[in-house]
């Protein structure tokens, strides 16, 4: 089944997913903020600590639910008498619920503005390396 896949996600977050916790989740990396804006509610993810550069075949991962899809925008304001400084940040609040793990079997093209594709199966505990 072909997933819309979040890369280089942290390896604690990776371990709650697997131990089936209830998470939720901010974007904030560019590459995944674009796979995740084609994300809605009910709709699956492939999530991998692999980087989108070396993600290929056999790559592992958890497929998630997504139960929530929230895009805010944060403002920071720093100032003092020598200068004023405003920051804005936009990012992507996604609640997840863990199905199950997968391994990628295609990946697909992942250029920059590119939300990033995988092909992946659903692996059985028998399957597992």
């Amino acid at each position: 089944m072909k997933y819309v896949a979040l890369t280089g996600i942290s390896e604690n977050v990776i371990k709650e997913l697997r131990n089936n916790v209830l998470l939720s989740i901010e974007i904030r990396n560019p590459k995944n903020f674009f796979s995740a804006l084609k994300l809605n509610p009910g709709e699956s993810v492939f999530l991998t600590s692999t980087s989108s550069e070396d993600v290929r075949k056999g790559t592992l991962g958890v497929i998630s639910k997504v139960l929530k899809h929230q895009v805010s925008t944060h403002r920071l304001v720093q100032s003092n008498d020598m200068y004023y400084e405003e920051r804005e940040t936009t990012l992507i609040r996604l609640q997840l619920q863990p199905n199950c793990l997968g391994r990628v079997n295609k990946p697909y093209d992942n250029s920059i503005e590119q939300p990033t594709y995988v092909e992946a199966e659903i692996l059985t505990c028998y399957d597992a390396r």
